[in-house]
C-alpha cells in the first residue's frame, strides 16, 4: 500500500504541469487570436492586427456599410462607439485607436497633443436646427420667414415656444446649438471671449432661453425617441435628425417639424475623420483606403441617405427632395450663414458656465433600492457611486447639482422610506452621510418607490424646472404591481421620466416597463454603476 501510495503521488506533479501548460497555451492563444477582440473591453484590448475606429453613434446606421466593405477589403474592423465628449476622454485617459469618426473637428482640438493626429478630412455636413411644430411654425408666424434667435427668445420669454435638446455637456448636437445660441445672443462678435460669458445681460437672455428646454437628453438617438413618444413643440438638434424624426412621424400619420434655420446663424457640424499614428503603416494605408471610399460617390451617397448635406458648402439643386423636402422648410439651393466657433479655452468655460449657472434647473427623486440584496458589496458600490456624484469628481467632470436644483431621495425595501427633505445642489452630501446609518433588509417595493417618489413631483412647476425620478435596483420587484403604478401615472397631467439603473439581478424587463410608460430609459450599472450614473445625469 505504501508503494502504491507513492506511485500516485510522482504522478500528480506531472498532471499539474500538464494542465498548467494547456490553460497557458488556451490564455496565450485566446489573447492573440484576433478574431475574438469583441470580448475585450476597449480600454484593456488594442491589436496592430486589428483596425480600431471610434465614432459617434449617428455613424451606427453606416456599420453594415462599413463592415461589409472591411471585409471585401481583407481589414479586421473594430468599431467603437462613443460620444464625441466622450471620444475625447477616452483618448486622454490613454485608451488606443487607429482612428476617429466624430460629428464636430471643434472637439479634434481638446485631444491631448500625445495623441499623434493627421490627414483630417471632412465627410460631410450638417446644420444645427429648430424643428417645431407645423402647426406651432404656422400659428407663430415663422413659416417663410426670415427668423433670428432673438426672435425665438422672444416667442420662448412669452411661453409661446418650448423644446427640446441634447445635453450640451454630453453631447455635439447639444454643445453646437449652445454655442449658436450664445454667439448669436452676444451679438455674432468677430470672436468670443472670455469677457463675453461675463456679460450679466447676456447670462439672464441665456437664462430665459434655458428656461423653454422642457426635456434634456443624454444622446441625440434618445432625443428622437424621446419626442416622438412625448408631445413637444419643437426639438434643437441636427438636420439630418429632423428628417429622420419627420420620416417616423409620417409613417404614424402624425405632426411633422418644420424646420427653421436663424438668419443670424447655424452652427455646422463638419463629420471630419481623422487618423491616429500609432507607428503602424499598415494600418495609415488602411485608414486613406477607407476615408477615400467614405468620401467617394458610393460613400457619400450612404451619407447622403442619412439626411447628411455631401454636397459642396451644403448647397445643391440635385438634393434627394424625398429627403430634404421643401414643405418640411428645407431649401438646399440656399446658403447656410454658420457661425463661428469659439477657441478651446472659451469652450471649456462656456460648458462650465451652462452647468453651473445657465441650464434650467432639476428637480429630481432618487429612489434607492435597500433591499436585503443589497447588503454588502451592493450598498458598497451604491455609496459609492452616490459620493462620485455628489463629489469633486462630478465637478471636474462637469455633471455636478447646482444651488439651484431640488434633491430628494427615497430608499426602499418592503415598503418606501423618504429619508431626505428636499435639498438643493450643494446639500446632497448630507443624505449620503444619512445612507451609511442605513441596514439593508427586507423585500423589494419597487413600484410603490415608483409611486412615491412622482408623487414628489406632482404640482412642481415645470416652467422652473426639469423633473425626473432616478430609480436604482438589484432585483425584482416584488412588493405593489405594474398596473398599480400605470394606473397612477396615468393620472397626472405632466410628463415625468423615470430613469433606473440595473444592478446585480434587477428585473430589465420590469424597469422597461416603467421606461416606456414615463418616456424614460434604463441604464446597464451592471458592470460599472459609477458610469451608468454618470450617464444618466447627462437625461437630467
Amino acid at each position: 500500500m505504501s508503494k502504491s501510495t507513492n506511485k500516485n503521488e510522482s504522478k500528480i506533479p506531472t498532471i499539474v504541469i500538464i494542465i498548467f501548460i494547456g490553460l497557458f497555451y488556451f490564455i496565450f492563444e485566446s489573447v492573440n487570436n484576433k478574431n475574438i477582440y469583441n470580448n475585450y473591453d476597449e480600454k484593456e484590448y488594442y491589436s496592430d492586427e486589428v483596425f480600431s475606429l471610434i465614432t459617434t453613434p449617428e455613424n451606427k446606421a453606416l456599420e453594415s456599410v462599413l463592415e461589409k466593405y472591411a471585409a471585401n477589403n481583407d481589414i479586421e474592423l473594430k468599431i467603437t462607439y462613443a460620444d464625441d465628449l466622450e471620444i475625447v476622454e477616452k483618448l486622454n485617459s490613454g485608451e488606443k485607436y487607429d482612428a476617429i469618426w466624430s460629428s464636430n473637428s471643434i472637439w479634434l482640438d481638446m485631444i491631448n497633443s500625445s495623441v499623434k493626429t493627421s490627414n483630417l478630412k471632412s465627410t460631410s455636413i450638417t446644420p444645427i436646427v429648430f424643428g417645431i411644430k407645423k402647426s406651432v411654425a404656422e400659428r407663430l408666424g415663422l413659416i417663410d420667414k426670415k427668423v433670428t434667435m432673438n426672435d425665438l427668445l422672444t416667442l420662448i420669454k412669452n411661453g409661446d415656444l418650448k423644446f427640446s435638446m441634447a445635453n450640451p455637456i454630453m453631447t455635439n448636437s447639444g454643445a453646437s446649438a449652445y454655442f449658436n445660441i450664445l454667439s448669436a445672443l452676444a451679438g455674432n462678435p468677430e470672436v468670443l471671449t472670455i469677457n463675453h460669458l461675463q456679460n450679466s445681460k447676456l447670462k439672464q437672455n441665456l437664462k430665459s432661453f434655458f428656461k423653454g428646454l422642457t426635456r434634456t437628453s443624454g444622446d441625440e438617438d434618445f432625443l428622437e425617441e424621446s419626442f416622438i413618444n412625448g408631445d413637444y413643440d419643437a426639438a434643437v438638434t441636427y438636420e439630418s435628425s429632423i428628417i429622420s424624426i419627420n420620416k417616423k412621424l409620417e409613417s404614424q400619420n402624425k405632426e411633422v417639424l418644420y424646420i427653421i434655420y436663424p438668419e443670424d446663424g447655424v452652427s455646422i457640424s463638419d463629420s471630419p475623420i481623422v487618423y491616429i499614428n500609432n507607428g503602424n503603416n499598415e494600418k495609415k494605408s488602411q485608414f486613406l483606403d477607407l476615408q477615400a471610399y467614405i468620401l467617394s460617390a458610393e460613400g457619400q451617397k450612404e451619407l447622403a441617405s442619412l439626411g447628411r448635406r455631401t454636397w459642396y458648402g451644403g448647397v445643391t439643386d440635385n438634393a434627394d427632395k424625398t429627403l430634404f423636402k421643401k414643405e418640411w422648410g428645407i431649401d438646399t439651393t440656399k446658403y447656410i450663414s454658420s457661425v463661428k466657433y469659439p477657441s478651446k479655452e472659451v469652450i471649456k468655460e462656456a460648458l462650465k458656465l451652462y452647468q453651473e449657472e445657465l441650464r434650467k434647473p432639476v428637480h429630481v427623486v432618487f429612489a434607492l433600492d435597500y433591499s436585503g440584496s443589497m447588503y454588502g458589496d451592493g450598498e458598497k458600490q451604491l455609496l459609492e457611486a452616490l459620493e462620485y456624484i455628489f463629489g469633486s469628481d462630478a465637478v471636474s467632470n462637469m455633471i455636478q447639482f447646482s444651488k439651484n436644483d431640488k434633491i430628494d431621495v427615497v430608499i426602499f425595501s418592503s415598503s418606501v422610506e423618504k429619508i431626505s427633505t428636499t435639498l438643493n445642489g450643494e446639500q446632497v452630501y448630507e443624505f449620503v452621510e444619512k445612507l451609511k446609518t442605513v441596514d439593508p433588509g427586507g423585500t423589494t417595493a419597487l413600484f410603490p418607490a415608483v409611486v412615491d417618489s412622482l408623487s414628489i413631483l406632482v404640482g412642481e412647476d415645470s416652467d422652473e424646472y426639469n423633473l425626473s425620478v432616478i430609480v436604482m435596483t438589484d432585483g425584482v420587484g416584488n412588493v405593489g404591481s405594474y398596473s398599480d403604478l400605470k394606473s397612477y401615472y396615468k393620472t397626472l397631467t405632466q410628463e415625468i421620466p423615470v430613469y433606473s439603473i440595473t444592478f446585480g439581478d434587477a428585473s430589465e424587463d420590469q424597469l422597461k416597463l416603467i421606461a416606456n410608460l414615463t418616456n424614460g430609459k434604463v441604464f446597464d450599472g451592471k458592470s460599472d454603476l459609477v458610469k451608468a450614473f454618470k450617464m444618466v445625469r447627462g437625461y437630467n
